[in-house]
């Protein structure tokens, strides 16, 4: 692998903060989230953010933060002072017009207004509703019924929120294809701005890895996801990446950034971050353990990324998006010529798998994806 050149250091910056807890953990998890035992902690895990963030934001002194998103576990158990308090701390080096998500999960929304979060300064909700069949639900172990989730939408209406998604799942335990359409009609009709449809899958690690349930068939997940990307189509719900849907200009530009390579902070227990500097990029990860991240907040591994790893772990990110990258952006936020994947790249052309226009897979390529990707790890 020749040398690189300087990266562009004026790619974009997110940060992604983690909330370590939840209520119950699901079976299907593989996230680091942590079932809540006895009084949760916010100010410890208020003061551990604050003095994380500021060691981290030392290393990116003159870069503006374009997108904020809290994820879980479950942000939504915090109250809306605590956002409040840690983007009251950032506001000078967001920009503007910065989207900031949160996840909230409907079970947990009773708690605090909506209208207070919005004050707070989150515009964009991510609800978890996963499915509208409470036995489905019940098979998740979510905490939530479909009718709280039905009222957590309505209330983040209410609150202030015109800019929200809905995740949801399919190919679910015993799930048939008219349930999985159930679901996906039923999300449209409530008329989000996103939709994040994936499929479920079976974890390493997790309850349903240890006790795998009886899923649907592969001729079953192949209907179900022509049907579905047929009716989110006809409802205006354009497919931008492999598993997210948007209405009009509602990408979710943070999201968005991951996938073009662009750079993120993690803060917060079992975080994980990407920097890229003078002299390549690094990736960052936090303490996964609640107890050892709030011991030593400023504790960070950091893994810098050999040259060749830079074209597996492009490449992993942007052909996940539907309409690809142009052919820059693998320079720019590599440092190494486009040559370096040219002749791969062309062989994928060649059996009608890639595009010559620019770094996207063909719809043919976009149903082989993760073959397109080992091509390049």
């Amino acid at each position: 692998m020749r040398e690189a050149n300087p990266i562009d250091l004026t790619i974009p910056l997110s940060l992604y903060i983690h909330f370590p807890w939840c209520v119950r953990k699901c079976p299907y998890c593989d996230f680091n989230s942590h079932p809540l035992r006895g009084t949760l902690d916010e100010a410890g895990y208020l003061r551990a953010l604050r003095q994380d963030l500021s060691a981290q934001l030392e290393d990116v002194p003159t870069r503006s933060i374009q997108s904020i998103f809290f994820g879980g576990g479950t942000p939504s158990l915090f109250s809306p002072d605590a956002f409040a308090e840690l983007l009251d701390g950032l506001s000078e080096l967001m920009t503007p017009d910065a989207e900031v998500t949160m996840e909230a999960n409907p079970g947990t929304t009773e708690y605090h207004d909506f209208h207070e979060y919005r004050a707070a300064g989150i515009n964009r909700l991510s609800l978890g509703a996963q499915s509208f069949a409470d036995v489905q639900l019940e098979r998740l172990g979510r905490i939530h019924s479909a009718c709280e989730t039905h009222e957590s939408f309505a209330k983040a209406r209410e609150g202030g929120f015109d800019n929200v998604n809905l995740d949801l799942m399919y190919a679910l335990p015993q799930q048939t294809v008219d349930e999985a359409m159930f679901d996906l009609e039923t999300a449209i009709v409530l008329a989000p701005e996103h939709i994040s449809w994936y499929q479920l899958t079976i974890e390493p690690k997790t309850e349903f890895a240890r006790r795998p349930p009886i899923l649907a068939s592969e001729t079953a997940v192949e209907d179900m996801e022509k049907r579905g990307h047929a009716l989110l189509a006809e409802a205006g719900y354009r497919r931008y990446e492999v598993s997210a849907y948007a209405k009009d200009s509602h990408q979710c530009l943070h999201n968005s950034n991951y996938w073009r390579f662009g750079d993120y902070l993690g803060a917060g227990a079992g975080a994980h971050g990407k920097r890229s500097n003078a002299t390549g990029i690094i990736r960052t990860s936090k303490p996964r353990q609640p107890r050892l991240y709030l011991a030593d907040p400023e504790t960070t591994k950091e893994l810098p990324l050999r040259l060749s790893d830079l074209p597996g772990e492009f490449m992993m990110n942007v052909l996940r998006l539907f309409d690809g990258v142009e052919f820059e952006l693998f320079t720019q936020r590599t440092g190494l010529p486009i040559e370096v994947i040219g002749e791969r790249w062309q062989s994928l052309v060649d059996l009608g798998l890639a595009s010559e226009e620019r770094l996207t897979a063909t719809p043919l390529g976009y149903r082989h994806l993760d073959s397109l990707i080992q091509r390049f790890l």
